[in-house]
């Protein structure tokens, strides 16, 4: 029992991301916790967890990034076997909140994968969620259980006013950015564009407009997550044709699925800037143009102020 009265607090890690989360656990100087993961020949996940857990205050902390589905189904039964193990509580640590896109009914006999997710989650034993940037803010309505909601706008924005970049303006991708993207206009003293893009099919966009003047500016474009990259790379071309001298992006999460890798060695974008909420793969954790920033620190000071019942919105006061 620790001096606040409430209990010990334990932190276990799935396979999604475990560099992350021996980070996290530096930070809040506790040891990750033991477990064993395996899968059996046909696939299927075997967790046992190597810790008393009784009356413990625990944290899972697992991306469910790419294989998305393994992943999930992964935490889902690390949650299961702890709320077997008489955990007190259990906060599952979602840096990366996948199925996240579909968060609405956009046509018909389709479904909200985003609220099932958060019906799987309570299901299995969850009595708080511990998550950054998600797609849509609505989610966290999908939850009847409390969930924390974290940014990672400061790891970003201090990054970049490091550059010190001359005439910056902040782009937002898409009509849907705006909000994000004024937010960091606002933080880094830098004026706003938008892009027009109309999507045709899912992971194919088209850049159409630009509202605003980019003209021998800097570009910095925002948001939340960059998957293919096809937005990313026709929000490029488009600015440098309208004549910015140099184009940047930055992202919480860096999704960076299929194509992504090629279309950004190859394109005329001058770097991108990440977060490690997803481990980078197909070799662009070595790419001179992508730059990954730290969200342990973030994530452990939330979790230390979750174990002691105090503010975690005062984290961005």
């Amino acid at each position: 029992m620790d001096k606040n009265g409430n209990g010990k607090v334990l932190v276990f890690s799935g396979r999604a991301n475990p560099q992350l989360a021996e980070d996290i656990c530096r930070y809040m100087n506790v040891e990750l916790g033991r477990t064993v993961i395996k899968d059996f020949s046909d696939k299927e996940i075997y967790v046992k967890i190597e810790e008393n857990v009784r009356g413990g205050d625990v944290f899972v902390i697992q991306s469910t990034c790419y294989p998305g589905n393994t992943n999930l189904m992964e935490m889902l039964i690390m949650i299961d076997a702890l709320r077997r193990s008489s955990a007190k509580r259990i906060t599952a640590v979602l840096p990366y909140y996948g199925y996240a896109r579909q968060d609405r009914k956009c046509e018909p006999r389709v479904p909200i994968t985003s609220k099932l997710v958060a019906d799987l989650l309570q299901t299995a034993g969850t009595d708080r969620v511990l998550t950054v940037d998600l797609h849509a803010g609505q989610i966290q309505g999908f939850f009847n259980i409390p969930v924390d909601h974290l940014f990672a706008m400061n790891v970003l924005i201090q990054y970049i006013k490091s550059l010190n970049l001359p005439n910056l303006i902040v782009i937002s991708p898409d009509a849907g950015g705006v909000e994000r993207a004024r937010a960091f206009a606002k933080r880094l003293g830098a004026s706003l564009a938008i892009i027009d893009k109309r999507r045709e099919v899912a992971n194919v966009a088209k850049a159409m407009n630009i509202i605003g003047d980019v003209k021998d500016k800097v570009a910095f474009i925002v948001d939340d997550m960059i998957d293919t990259a096809g937005t990313l790379m026709e929000a490029t071309d488009a600015l440098l044709a309208a004549g910015a001298r140099e184009v940047h992006a930055c992202c919480t999460h860096p999704v960076l699925s299929g194509p992504a890798a090629d279309r950004i060695t190859q394109s005329p974008i001058d770097s991108v800037v990440a977060t490690n909420t997803i481990p980078l793969h197909n070799g662009l954790e070595k790419n001179p143009k992508v730059k990954i920033l730290s969200v342990a620190p973030l994530l452990g000071e939330a979790i230390l102020r979750i174990h002691r019942e105090t503010s975690v919105s005062s984290l961005f006061d």
